[in-house]
């Protein structure tokens, strides 16, 4: 579904340029058509700019390291590219490219993981980390979280399939990615189960608005209302979380994160908290020192 809205975003987008483009040209105004062409293909640089040029006032009470301007300008650039590429091509047209590596059960019995995706995502985010895994021969399943703009403890039973999926054909507890509001999605399919981690090897979060975020004030849809700063639901979870299923997380989080802010919003209590300077949301989840993590816990 979100793999067929985002297409329509990109042909509309793509086709919009093109239409104007065309139009001031047949009027010989090449100057209107690079204009409208700029106009047109900006718009996402400069949505990005506005949460970049907010972040030193969002994180001015966090610890240091504060990201100062030229970080936060390079994480700007390396943002648009980034994000440019996962939602102008990954997630919209090859969301299917990387399937899913399951060897037959009793075949493998190295570890594997399962990846869920962020808001307003589907796995095709993945498609370069399903790769790598692919080429170490480590099994995984990528999810695809449904409703799009549904409640978040509505994805238990997919993240639940796909752990049942993982552990038969391996006979060994996997390892659980997820990034932005993935890591809160498996914080509560593991509530609902109502025990500790006793099926997962580990948990480990990348930009994870635990505590929620800022800019989810704005929102109208259900799992992003949920994602409000110290919203009821989040305080909930945590209530109903133990020391000891803290302590089966590991939670990646940056201080140029232009989407979970305050920055320090993506750490758990009792969780391995490792903050990586300068990437910001999406970039964060293709740091090397998150997915060397990834094959240390799978060698662990």
């Amino acid at each position: 579904m979100l793999a067929r809205l985002q297409r329509w975003i990109v042909c509309l987008v793509l086709g919009s340029c093109a239409a104007g483009v065309a139009v001031a040209l047949a009027h010989g105004r090449e100057g209107l058509a690079a204009a409208w062409a700029a106009i047109t293909l900006g718009v996402h640089p400069a949505f990005l700019a506005i949460e970049f040029v907010m972040l030193p006032w969002l994180n001015r009470h966090q610890p240091p390291p504060r990201a100062g301007l030229f970080t936060v300008f390079c994480a700007w650039l390396a943002e648009v590219r980034t994000a440019t590429r996962i939602f102008g091509w990954e997630q919209p047209w090859r969301s299917a490219a990387e399937p899913d590596h399951l060897p037959a059960a009793g075949r493998s019995r190295q570890r594997g993981v399962v990846l869920v995706h962020g808001f307003f995502c589907n796995r095709g985010m993945w498609n370069g980390w399903m790769r790598a895994l692919r080429a170490d021969g480590t099994p995984f399943v990528a999810v695809n979280l449904e409703p799009v703009f549904g409640s978040i403890d509505a994805y238990a039973d997919t993240i639940a399939a796909a752990v049942a999926a993982i552990t038969q054909a391996t006979g060994r507890p996997p390892l659980l990615v997820g990034h932005s509001m993935g890591g809160i999605a498996i914080r509560a399919w593991l509530r609902l189960r109502g025990d500790a981690a006793s099926p997962v090897h580990h948990v480990i979060t990348i930009a994870s608005p635990h505590h929620g975020t800022w800019l989810a004030r704005f929102a109208f849809v259900s799992n992003a209302r949920q994602m409000r700063l110290r919203s009821d639901w989040l305080v909930r979870l945590a209530a109903g979380e133990s020391a000891a299923l803290r302590a089966h997380f590991t939670c990646f989080y940056s201080n140029a994160d232009n989407i979970v802010a305050p920055h320090d919003s993506a750490t758990l209590p009792g969780a391995c908290n490792r903050l990586i300077e300068g990437p910001a949301h999406v970039c964060l989840a293709f740091a090397a020192e998150v997915f060397n993590e990834v094959r240390r816990q799978l060698r662990d």
